[in-house]
């Protein structure tokens, strides 16, 4: 079956909370960030303001498959100006191809950074169309459950709350593992490193020891804090360390990895496309992967990473694979993905997941496991009156 049209629209699909949190929010304050080395901005100065983009394929029988991404105004373009007319009347089944033609057709601005976000979206809605022309989900065109659940743990993005009032809600809501953004990077100095120690300590007082932990630098260290922050942190069973370099810093992530030897390295949220996981796999350089399934080149591009890890002895856990379905899917199928990670502030304190949902028939989390939808495609429960209401 053929393509019939191709088309990328901006959407604010924000849930609108009917619970009041049970915490009050707090002065705002900033977790580490590769620029918190220039005081004169603040995150809101320089974080990107393009929204979420939603991708429509349709087939020439009206069935439709729906993709979804970030970066909205470049990535719009991409996808209606460049991979549209070329892919328009291609056999809509052909995954495979299709991801190798919107690759190549990249190669002139490269396929890595805003255009791997597009060919995402268009990739994933494929796959959600081609579940519906086939009537079954997506995690049996990938193979079939390979797991009876996902294990699920709880990353505190929204920190506005106070980690400690977000922390008891997520053990509340029954996850078994949370994770936690550091607050401060290499030039806070020693003092910064003691309070990140003290700010872990506490945390894992918290929650106390059946339950894991993880901590997030989110690109912001250099070797030798990394060092640093990997012995202080020895006391408190931290199971891994992740997104501590520029993404494109492969040679730090060579050099620490000796410096480190016996510390749970994980990253990949950053890095587009299966070329800088296949190296990172080759050599070793971190123990798992963490693709984004909506920034790296979609369900085709994840599934490649995968079967790399597989073959290197790794295990993938994607990033905030558990906030859409689509990465619900892929972790369902796919026996090197072991947890699923649920962030975007997971929900406020008090706020039950459900009032979290972005998109109607995304499955939700119940004590700490998620199980996906059964319907074709990703299981969507949207029609195109409700993406014309959401779309700006």
């Amino acid at each position: 079956m053929k393509i019939k049209d191709i088309r990328a629209v901006v959407i604010d699909a924000k849930p609108e909370l009917k619970t009041q949190p049970t915490a009050q929010k707090r002065e705002a304050v900033e977790w580490v960030n590769p620029m918190q080395r220039y005081h004169e901005f603040q995150k809101k100065d320089w974080i990107n303001p393009w929204k979420m983009v939603i991708c429509v394929v349709t087939a020439e029988d009206g069935t439709w498959g729906m993709g979804a991404t970030i970066h909205s105004e470049p990535v719009l373009k991409i996808i209606n100006d460049k991979f549209s007319p070329i892919l328009l009347g291609q056999n809509c089944m052909a995954t495979e191809k299709l991801w190798d033609i919107m690759r190549r057709v990249s190669v002139d601005h490269g396929a890595t950074g805003l255009a791997s976000y597009a060919i995402s979206a268009v990739d994933n809605a494929l796959w959600d169309l081609k579940g519906k022309i086939l009537n079954c989900p997506v995690y049996e065109l990938l193979g079939g459950p390979q797991k009876d659940k996902i294990f699920c743990y709880a990353s505190n993005t929204d920190i506005s709350y106070g980690a400690e009032n977000s922390i008891e809600w997520f053990l509340q809501l029954g996850f078994k593992a949370v994770k936690l953004f550091l607050p401060n990077g290499p030039e806070k100095g020693i003092k910064g490193l003691n309070k990140n120690e003290q700010f872990v300590r506490k945390i894992r007082e918290q929650i106390g020891d059946d339950v894991e932990l993880m901590v997030d630098a989110w690109m912001s260290l250099d070797i030798e804090y990394l060092v640093k922050l990997s012995e202080i942190l020895q006391p408190y069973k931290i199971k891994w360390i992740e997104d501590y370099f520029l993404p494109e810093d492969m040679e730090s992530y060579f050099k620490v990895r000796d410096r480190i030897p016996g510390q749970i390295l994980a990253s990949g949220e950053h890095w587009n496309t299966i070329h800088p996981f296949t190296l990172a796999a080759k050599h070793g350089l971190v123990d798992i992967l963490q693709p984004d399934v909506q920034w790296v080149g979609g369900i085709t591009a994840s599934v490649r990473i995968c079967h790399i890890a597989e073959a290197h002895g790794l295990t993938v856990i994607g990033h905030a694979g558990m906030n859409f379905p689509w990465g619900q899917h892929l972790a369902y199928s796919m026996p090197a993905i072991t947890w699923g990670e649920r962030s975007e502030g997971v929900a406020p304190p008090g706020v039950p997941l459900e009032e979290t949902v972005v998109f109607p028939g995304t499955s939700v989390i119940k004590d700490g496991f998620l199980i996906p939808n059964n319907s074709p495609g990703v299981g969507l429960e949207i029609d195109i009156e409700w993406l014309e209401n959401k779309a700006i």
